[in-house]
């Protein structure tokens, strides 16, 4: 017996709203479509209309990132960028945000971030090799804190361990601004054959569109517009929105996936993400400037009863969207057959630009599937600039603290303490290329057998965004810069990660437009094209917004990954040198925060071409194998980093800079930009005065600070510190948090 057709709901104006569309936009629909849309259409309208998936608040501001290179293969557009690493090899990547399901359900919420931003390089025909993440959460003090660290963390590791990717990398930091709105931004990283890249855009009229994957539920319904929402005291009562993720059926698609592929069966491929069915199938289609037909009925569903309104708004994970050869149709479902997923042929590609939904022959949307995106509203939203800080002088600071406690207490604070407790929580060897592990710079991973590795990290100063965005954006990207730098990668490409609140604030909209701005100046300077991305706003809980999140993605690529370099020093007696200027720079330092209690300030400036110029010095080093360990300096600033250093190799440091006028703790603690440490075998390459001259030479600022050796980090004048103290301090606390003890 032939199910009967659902009745749908009557459009209203409270349906409306409910669906997050303004009045201006119901309006601008029905001039579009010349009536009033069904109760599924203004489901398919609400998911590819909202701020998740049409990025209708930055599109405007997005273009001028610059997205070329003659390395890039492909730009922002696509599930994931794609760059050329040379050897008929291309290198996938992509981050992507899953804020507000990770602080409803931190667990599943983080999970299936993982798990979806693993699509969007699988569908591109590439192998997962790496994973990073970056995680901001609120004041450690907040009575929900604790319990969203624990979800997340197990989510992330829960789904990377299971799916089988290595998690190489990332941030954890902590702050009040994200009390109501945590953050969890995944990043995955592939392989493939440069010229067997797949695309989403749908070719040819007549071909299948083949449903793949695991099967359709009422998870995840409207959780789009949910992301494209600010939360209120109602917000656990959305868990329903959050997808809920099997690991393992992943794993056999992306096994199915590529091996259709390798068979040549696939014209079109999409994964199902934000918007589902909704948003892939219109995707395909009007990349190919095709129509599309879907029956509903076919679609394989593991909840009995589901109406086609919540069919194309289901937002299931583990699910693709496929245009197949028609000829390869039954080769590619014995293969999906083989490894237990579901394959079922749900519609058909047309020539008449028409997007039609049916469900048992009755026709439930009939829209022009091309202007489901492009006619989508572009906001060119009024902003104000961020007022500009004074410059703090280090005089106007009094230290409260000598030295050594001034280091033992920063080395333990939540943003600088050991994330140890996160990342062993994380499967970072499998797969046996992971080369250097979570702690250094920048992880780094053999590409293959070797030698070729790739250098990934993920980067971003919230506090100097705020205080600052369009040095905040630069200095975003100068770090991912200098962290691949510092491992001996040349740097390729990023993906971002923009994290924001409410648009519709000017104040909130003038940090996003300058983030923007600061993220392309130095990515024009620093060549450093932006390939994938992703922008997440409407982060705010009753009014009260994060603080400006714009995450930055770096990958460079090392050529033997015997050469990369690392920040423990090697042996003792190596001299211990200091590239870049030091103006001791306190204006937003964590030193001024987490000491003095204050938040105040212009940030450091980043000037480009000194990045670059020290950048560029510091490789050469590496390449010609003249230094044995390499840190870049960033949150803490150097006597934190010369910590960081000892505790990476058990051994101190007796130190005696030269430190001119620059006051003592501003000299040890400021965050001056552009800088790293190097050290210097007794019988390097170059002697350290070859290489002070060099620097000379080549215009860079350097200085001698001392020699490695001992267990203590020596200052003159002041106490010193052994390097086993510092090490209890900095391991203590993250784990005495989560079990309650601190």
């Amino acid at each position: 017996m032939r199910p009967m057709t659902p009745k749908e709901p009557q459009i209203n104006p409270a349906l409306v709203a409910e669906h997050g569309l303004k009045p201006d936009e119901y309006q601008r629909i029905l001039k579009l479509i010349g009536r009033e849309p069904t109760f599924t259409e203004l489901g398919i309208f609400s998911s590819m209309w909202n701020e998740h998936c049409s990025y209708k608040s930055s599109r405007f501001h997005l273009r001028g990132l610059p997205t070329q290179a003659p390395w890039v293969i492909q730009g922002p557009g696509e599930n994931a960028g794609v760059i050329d690493i040379g050897d008929g090899l291309a290198c996938v990547f992509k981050m992507e945000s899953h804020n507000h399901p990770s602080y409803i359900e931190p667990n599943q919420g983080a999970a299936t971030g993982v798990g979806g931003i693993l699509r969007d390089v699988f569908t591109m025909g590439a192998r997962p090799i790496a994973a990073l993440n970056a995680l901001s959460f609120g004041d450690p003090a907040h009575a929900k804190t604790r319990h969203l660290v624990s979800g997340v963390v197990a989510g992330v590791g829960g789904y990377g361990n299971s799916f089988g990717v290595p998690t190489v990398g990332g941030q954890v930091r902590f702050h009040t601004r994200y009390d109501g709105n945590n953050l969890v931004n995944a990043m995955a990283v592939g392989l493939a054959q440069a010229d067997k890249i797949f695309y989403a855009a749908a070719s040819g009229v007549g071909m299948p569109i083949v449903y793949l994957g695991s099967k359709t539920g009422r998870d995840g319904i409207h959780g789009a517009s949910m992301a494209s929402a600010e939360f209120d005291e109602d917000s656990e009562g959305k868990r329903p929105t959050v997808q809920v993720g099997d690991p393992f059926a992943e794993k056999l698609l992306l096994e199915a996936c590529l091996e259709i592929m390798e068979k040549g069966c696939v014209i079109a491929i999409q994964d199902m993400g934000a918007a589902g069915l909704t948003c892939s199938a219109v995707e395909m289609g009007a990349k190919g400037d095709l129509g599309v037909t879907l029956d509903l009925e076919k679609v394989p569903c593991r909840e009995a009863s589901m109406t086609p309104y919540e069919m194309m708004l289901s937002e299931s994970q583990e699910r693709m969207l496929m245009v197949l050869k028609p000829e390869k149709e039954a080769e590619a479902e014995a293969i999906f057959r083989k490894w237990g997923l579901d394959f079922a042929v749900v519609g058909h590609t047309t020539p008449d630009m028409r997007f039609i939904v049916r469900y048992h022959g009755t026709v439930m949307a009939d829209l022009p599937i091309k202007e489901l995106g492009d006619e989508a509203p572009l906001y060119e939203r009024p902003f104000v600039e961020t007022p500009k800080l004074s410059v703090l002088s280090p005089n106007d600071v009094k230290p409260p603290l000598p030295l050594d406690e001034v280091l033992l207490t920063l080395i333990g604070s939540p943003d600088l303490g050991s994330k140890r407790w996160v990342y062993e929580q994380y499967d970072h060897v499998i797969g046996g290329n992971t080369v250097q592990r979570p702690g250094g710079d920048a992880a780094v991973v053999r590409v293959q057998e070797g030698p070729k590795a790739l250098a990934l990290t993920v980067d971003v100063t919230p506090r100097y965004c705020e205080a600052d965005p369009f040095e905040g954006g630069k200095q975003a990207v100068a770090e991912a810069w200098r962290n691949l730098t510092a491992v001996g990668a040349r740097p390729l490409a990023i993906t971002d990660n923009l994290n924001f609140g409410n648009p519709e604030k000017p104040e909130i909209m003038g940090q996003l437009v300058g983030c923007i701005r600061g993220i392309a100046e130095a990515c024009k300077a620093l060549d450093f094209p932006v390939v994938s991305g992703n922008v997440s706003l409407y982060n705010e809980t009753n009014g009260r917004g994060i603080l400006p999140t714009p995450s930055i993605g770096g990958v460079g690529v090392i050529d033997d990954f015997k050469t990369s370099a690392t920040l423990a020093f090697k042996a003792e007696g190596e001299s211990i040198l200091l590239i870049g200027d030091t103006q001791g720079w306190i204006g937003q330092s964590l030193y001024l925060r987490e000491i003095c209690g204050r938040e105040e300030g212009a940030p450091p400036p980043v000037d480009l071409a000194v990045e670059k110029r020290n950048g560029d010095f510091v490789r050469s080093l590496i390449a010609s194998g003249a230094v044995s360990a390499v840190h870049d300096l960033s949150d803490g600033g150097l006597l934190i980093a010369l910590a960081e250093m000892a505790m990476a190799s058990s051994m101190g440091a007796a130190l005696d800079p030269e430190k001119g006028d620059v006051q003592r703790h501003a000299f040890w603690f400021g965050e001056d930009q552009a800088r790293y440490l190097v050290t210097v075998p007794a019988k390097s390459a170059s002697s350290p005065q070859q290489i002070l001259e060099a620097a000379t030479a080549a215009g860079v600022p350097a200085c001698r600070l001392g020699v490695t050796g001992g267990d203590v980090l020596m200052l003159p004048g002041e106490r010193p510190v052994s390097v086993a103290k510092l090490r209890e301090v900095f391991e203590g606390w993250l784990p005495a948090y989560m079990a309650g003890a601190a």
